[in-house]
């Protein structure tokens, strides 16, 4: 589980999708499951952290003096409110209603069709080539977009990084700034989750819980490493027939009754 979710948690394919699939095929699927998936995502930021280790702490020992980290770090909170403020007014909905196999489907087969179109339309104009050009209103439009992730089965990053791409920012910045978006956005919602259910957890589950942060840091630290050098030359289109691909498998799980996909 901590290797799934490493290696999809910053791909443009949807962790969520993913890990149903895993934890069904292992048995591991109940509420403590739930809880699981969403705390070892700690591991996964951490790599984030360390990947952009030099340039968080150049933002945090320069608020006081400089103008840029200032401006970074206010576009980073600013990206982060739209889905702090919707996460808490619609979480019940989205694990009452949203967590099934048709929202699940529809929601990477779409997500993959908008890729293809992103992709093969005529080169938009970039406006922006580094996340230091960003307003505080790109940030804005860009946390505005993130919130789409909140779907079973879209993407927080896919969301971001193909959203901040038709927003006007380069390949590379929109993916920087999804990493760095993901800081504050999964921080607070694993949080926000093992507080909620912190009646499931004991002392016992530690070493199940650690196991799942460090196997989640060191594929996500691969995979984070491996997408910033990938961006460079190549387009997204091979995550979008992937994605395409993974929704047909789960309507096909689905009907079948092979995985059950709903909390």
């Amino acid at each position: 589980m901590g290797v799934v979710e490493g290696l999809t948690e910053f791909l443009p394919i949807s962790s969520t999708g993913h890990l149903i699939l895993a934890g069904s095929l292992l048995g591991f699927a109940d509420a403590k499951a739930k809880v699981f998936e969403i705390a070892i995502q700690s591991g996964a930021i951490l790599a984030v952290v360390l990947v952009y280790w030099q340039r968080l702490r150049d933002a945090v020992t320069g608020l006081a003096s400089q103008a840029s980290a200032r401006r970074f770090v206010f576009n980073v909170l600013i990206g982060f409110l739209p889905a702090a403020v919707l996460g808490l007014l619609v979480y019940k909905v989205i694990k009452g209603y949203l967590f099934n196999a048709p929202v699940v489907a529809a929601s990477f087969i779409v997500g993959g069709l908008i890729i293809l179109w992103a992709e093969r339309r005529a080169s938009p104009r970039v406006r922006i080539h580094s996340v230091d050009e960003m307003s505080w209103l790109d940030a804005l439009k860009v946390g505005l977009v993130q919130c789409l992730g909140m779907i079973p089965g879209t993407s927080r990053s896919g969301s971001t990084i193909i959203g901040g791409m038709l927003l006007g920012l380069s390949r590379q910045a929109a993916t920087d700034f999804s990493f760095f978006l993901a800081i504050p956005t999964l921080v607070g919602a694993g949080a926000y989750s093992l507080w909620k259910e912190r009646a499931l957890l004991s002392m016992a589950d530690l070493p199940l819980f650690g196991v799942g942060f460090f196997v989640s840091f060191l594929s996500a630290w691969v995979c984070v490493r491996w997408l910033l050098h990938y961006v460079a030359s190549h387009t997204f289109i091979p995550f979008a027939w992937y994605r395409i691909a993974f929704g047909v498998l789960v309507l096909v799980t689905a009907w079948t009754g092979w995985v059950v996909w709903a909390d």
